[in-house]
C-alpha cells in the first residue's frame, strides 16, 4: 500500500503545473477515492488538497524568486486564474506577496515533497472484529460541530450539555441494535478531513427500521438511515480524549495499510463509557468498510 501511495505522490509532482485528478490519484494507489483521502490525511497530518496546493505553491515561489518569467505568467501555469487568486494564495502560504518576494527577496516557506515510509514500532496489539449488518437507523438529536482531530470538542460538549436527560432516556429504550445504548455518530464528513471542517454530530440509538414510532420518539430528533455493509469494530480504552483520538489515528496509520480491507462512505460510530470520574474510558469504534479488490 505505502508504494502505491508513493506512486501517487510522484504524480503530483508532475502534474503541480496542471490537474491534479483525485480519482486517477485512487486509481494509482489502487483504491477508492474516499479512502485515498482519508489514508492521506491520517498519515500526513493534513488533507491532500491542502498538500498539492502548498507543493504548488512552494514550487511556485522558486519561479518568482528566479525572475524570469512574470507573475501572471506563473500565476496561470500553476493553475490560478488571476494575479489576484493567485497573490492571496501566496500570501496565505508564505506570508509575503509574490510582487513583494520577488522584490525583497523574502524567504519563503517550503512544503518538502512527502514520501511514506515503514517504521516498526513498539505499538500493543489492536482489537478488532468485522462483522456484516443489516440496514439500520440513527435516531437522536443532531447538531452541526467542527472537526478537531486532538484535543477537546468544545462545540460538542456545549451540544451534550444542552440536551435533556429524561428525552435521552427514552430514546435509549429504542435501542435494539448493536451497539446498545446511547452512542455518538459522526456523518456528513468534508472528503478532506480537514481540521475545521464541519459534520452532522448525533447522539442518539442505534434501532431497526420501523421500530421507531413517530409517538416513542422524543420531539427534535433526527433519523439517518445507514444502509446494510460491512463494519470493522476497534476497541480501546484510557485517557479521554486522546485514547478515542489516537484510536482513530492508529486504525488509519496501521490497520488498514496492513488488511485487505478499505474505508467506505458512512457513518462513524462511538459508544463510549466513562469512568466515575470522567477521565479515563472504554470505548468501542465502529467504521464502515469494504473489502478491497484483489490484484493481482
Amino acid at each position: 500500500m505505502l508504494e502505491r501511495l508513493n506512486q501517487a505522490l510522484a504524480y503530483v509532482e508532475e502534474h503541480l503545473d496542471g490537474t491534479v485528478d483525485a480519482a486517477a490519484l485512487a486509481r494509482i494507489a489502487a483504491t477508492s477515492e474516499y479512502h485515498l483521502r482519508r489514508m492521506f490525511s491520517a498519515l500526513a497530518g493534513m488533507p491532500l488538497s491542502e498538500y498539492v496546493r502548498r507543493r504548488r505553491l512552494t514550487v511556485a515561489g522558486a519561479e518568482v524568486l528566479a525572475g524570469r518569467a512574470t507573475l501572471l505568467e506563473i500565476a496561470v501555469r500553476y493553475g490560478y486564474g488571476s494575479g489576484e487568486a493567485f497573490a492571496r494564495a501566496f500570501r496565505a502560504v508564505h506570508g509575503v506577496g509574490p510582487g513583494e518576494a520577488r522584490r525583497t527577496g523574502a524567504a519563503l516557506v517550503s512544503q518538502p515533497r512527502l514520501s511514506f515510509r515503514l517504521t516498526v514500532e513498539g505499538s500493543g496489539s489492536m482489537r478488532y472484529r468485522v462483522v456484516e449488518r443489516p440496514e439500520f437507523l440513527v435516531v437522536g438529536f443532531r447538531a452541526r460541530v467542527p472537526l478537531v482531530h486532538a484535543g477537546h470538542n468544545a462545540a460538542i460538549a456545549d451540544f451534550l450539555r444542552g440536551l435533556d436527560a429524561a428525552a435521552l432516556a427514552r430514546l435509549e429504550e429504542l435501542a435494539d441494535q448493536e451497539p446498545r445504548g446511547a452512542v455518538s455518530v459522526c456523518d456528513g464528513l468534508d472528503p478532506s478531513r480537514a481540521e475545521g471542517t464541519e459534520l452532522d454530530f448525533y447522539r442518539g440509538v442505534i434501532t431497526s427500521p420501523g421500530a421507531a414510532g413517530a409517538a416513542d420518539v422524543p420531539e427534535g430528533t433526527a433519523v439517518l438511515g445507514v444502509p446494510a455493509g460491512t463494519w470493522a469494530v476497534f476497541t480501546t480504552g484510557g485517557p479521554v480524549p486522546s485514547a478515542v483520538q489516537n484510536l482513530w489515528r492508529d486504525v488509519f496509520t496501521e490497520w488498514f495499510p496492513s488488511m485487505p480491507y478499505r474505508s467506505r462512505p458512512g457513518p462513524e460510530i462511538l459508544d463510549i463509557r466513562l469512568s466515575p470520574d470522567k477521565a479515563e474510558a472504554e470505548a468501542e469504534l465502529w467504521l464502515p468498510v469494504e473489502r478491497e479488490e484483489q490484484r493481482g
